[in-house]
């Protein structure tokens, strides 16, 4: 062994590590970890194993040397190094800790934002379509997953995923989404040249929505004809499929079943009436208005749905006349199908920009202004529509004596606020009904009441003797009629008063339990009740219900008419804190004068100065 030659022989033993990645590159291009791939590791490490022991037996051991004691040392310092900064990447990317710094933690969710995502039961996905994601918006997003395991989000190309794009339904580039389960939803559209950022509020607001157990209910008048709840001809089953995806059932509501409307009624729609409805189902549909209840009311021209009484106290007239406009020609739309694009400013239409929405046959609605009563105007046509008071005419043409020039509204929000007096009324009517049967039972014992209070006002008379007698003699004034034959039996004696009190004991339980509910009602809280009118129904029917914002249209007129706004969560905008130094120009220039020349020149003076010290 003397006699080896170990500067020539350790250059065998490079071929360890090639043989060992030799069997590492073919067993991961070949993706197969065969006898090939596994022997040549397996002859590599034994070779790298027989180096390390000649290595270490050799004369001039290798380990043994000082300059490979000291790279030994600097290698495991260097690997120890690696070891932990991997560490505290993976903690850190596990264990993310992120401190705000800003005085009003401009980059911190709020605590309500933080607790509705930290209560997640259910995965929930936001979607952004948009071509350039918004860092901001990416920034909002990544805070909502910190608190979170279950909230993701992701930002979509709609023009490379058309696919996806199509399957929410987006129009207009910028829409943001929110998905849990199968209910979909869209938050909000960002419009880039508005720089119009991802809102917190109405992420937080949407995620709590979505994934709550609140089940609205819309009932849906039927048995005068209105368009059928199934996927027929003119049915709505496209519009009920929406309302299940956003958390709503509906049911077909028959008045001449069930003479009042359900408690647990959210909504109450009549789509599509043919013939007039009974007075009873109006006063039902008045009281549950009055009890704080929604109403949406569509319908078409020629048809009298016998709700002017009840729209009148809301100060709406349905117009007989057609809607008609031309202008919609030029894409293929005939005179009767009105395109529109003028929206009012209403949580129903505040995202609709001038999008279209179609309504074919409609019928202008009139609205009056009334005290306590808001209105808001949906659906405005343009300038050149009319109401046609003539439709059966070949030749349609505005005519300024029996027709209304545009713009015509086709749809219009209310919504009113009822007293607790008015809301409570119809209950205690009826307990009020049998007590004036009591009332005249009633009025003699007032008799026996008043007797025993005058007798302790004599007492105190009697320095009078003959004035107080008198006044006693008031009391049997009172008694009128009746009080001939019981005033002698009971004048002698107070005994026969007593007789009378049992009968008069019932008509006293009848006063007191009549002022109580004064009180009660007089707490109640008052009542808001919304009502929308649209001059149309054909626009929610299947095939024209996903035509444009057709849909949308009919599914935010429900979403107000539930109410849900009143359920959003308060979140506080951030506002950043303008901190800017308003300077004179004095005081500016002063600024400007020292750093450009007087720092300088005490720099340059302070150097002369140790100069001439030191010379």
């Amino acid at each position: 062994m003397k006699n080896i030659n170990w500067k020539y022989i350790k250059y065998l033993f490079l071929l360890g590590p090639f043989l060992t990645m030799a069997g590492l590159v073919a067993g991961f291009v070949s993706n197969s970890w065969g006898a090939v791939p596994v022997g040549l590791i397996i002859a590599g490490i034994i070779i790298l194993g027989l180096w390390l022991l000649f290595v270490s037996t050799a004369p001039d051991s290798f380990w043994g040397k000082r300059s490979t004691q000291a790279g030994t040392n600097a290698l495991a310092a260097t690997l120890s190094m690696l070891v932990i900064l991997g560490l505290i990447n993976f903690l850190g990317v596990r264990r993310a800790l992120r401190v705000d710094l800003t005085e009003n933690q401009l980059f911190t969710l709020a605590p309500q934002s933080q607790r509705v995502v930290a209560n997640l039961q259910q995965p929930v996905k936001i979607w952004v379509f948009e071509s350039n994601p918004n860092p901001e918006a990416r920034q909002l997003l990544e805070n909502y997953r910190q608190y979170g395991s279950q909230f993701n989000f992701e930002f979509v190309d709609p023009q490379l995923r058309p696919n996806l794009a199509q399957k929410f339904n987006v129009q207009l580039p910028g829409e943001v989404y929110i998905e849990s389960g199968t209910r979909r939803k869209l938050i909000q559209t960002l419009n880039q040249e508005q720089r119009e950022n991802l809102s917190e509020t109405q992420v937080t607001n949407a995620i709590a929505q979505i994934t709550g157990d609140r089940v609205g209910k819309v009932y849906f008048l039927q048995g005068h004809g209105e368009r059928p709840l199934t996927a027929v001809q003119g049915g709505l089953s496209q519009a009920i499929s929406n309302l299940g995806e956003k958390n709503y059932t509906a049911e077909p509501l028959n008045l001449a079943k069930t003479p009042t409307i359900p408690e647990d009624a959210t909504v109450v729609a009549i789509a599509g009436p043919k013939k007039a409805l009974f007075a009873g189902e109006v006063k039902a549909l008045n009281d549950y208005l009055k009890r704080g209840g929604s109403l949406l009311v569509m319908v078409d021209p020629n048809v009298n749905p016998g709700l002017d009484s009840l729209l009148k106290e809301w100060g709406v007239k349905l117009d007989n006349r057609l809607a008609v406009d031309l202008s919609g020609r030029q894409l293929g739309l005939g005179p009767a199908i009105i395109m529109v694009t003028r929206y009012g400013q209403h949580p129903i239409t505040k995202d609709f920009g001038e999008g279209r929405s179609f309504y074919p046959l409609a019928r202008p609605v009139q609205t009056t202004s009334i005290v306590g009563i808001q209105e808001t105007p949906l659906l405005i046509t343009n300038n050149e529509s009319w109401a046609e008071s003539d439709p059966e005419n070949d030749q349609l043409e505005f005519n300024p004596q029996s027709d209304r020039q545009g713009p015509l509204t086709l749809g219009v929000a209310l919504s009113r606020g009822y007293a607790p007096q008015s809301a409570s009324v119809p209950s205690p009517s009826p307990t009020g009904s049998p007590s004036p049967t009591a009332s005249p039972t009633a009025s003699p014992s007032p008799t026996g009441s008043p007797s025993p209070s005058p007798s302790p006002t004599a007492s105190p008379s009697p320095t009078g003797s003959p004035s107080p007698s008198p006044s006693p003699t008031a009391s049997p004034s009172p008694t009128g009629s009746p009080s001939p034959s019981p005033s002698p039996t009971a004048s002698p004696t107070a005994s026969p008063s007593p007789t009378a009190s049992p009968t008069a004991s019932p008509s006293p339980t009848a006063s007191p339990t009549a002022s109580p509910t004064n009180p009660e009602n007089t707490s109640q809280k008052p009542v808001e009740s919304r009502l929308v009118v649209v001059g149309n129904s054909d626009f929610a029917t299947d095939g024209l219900f996903e035509q444009q914002l057709n849909g949308d249209v009919f599914l935010n007129s429900i979403s107000w008419l539930s109410k849900q706004d009143e359920q959003t969560l308060s979140i506080r905008p951030k506002e950043i804190k303008d901190r800017r130094l308003n300077l004179s120009q004095q005081k500016a220039n002063l600024v400007g004068w020292m750093a450009v020349l007087i720092m300088p020149l005490i720099g340059f003076a302070t150097a002369g100065f140790v100069w001439w010290l030191r010379r």
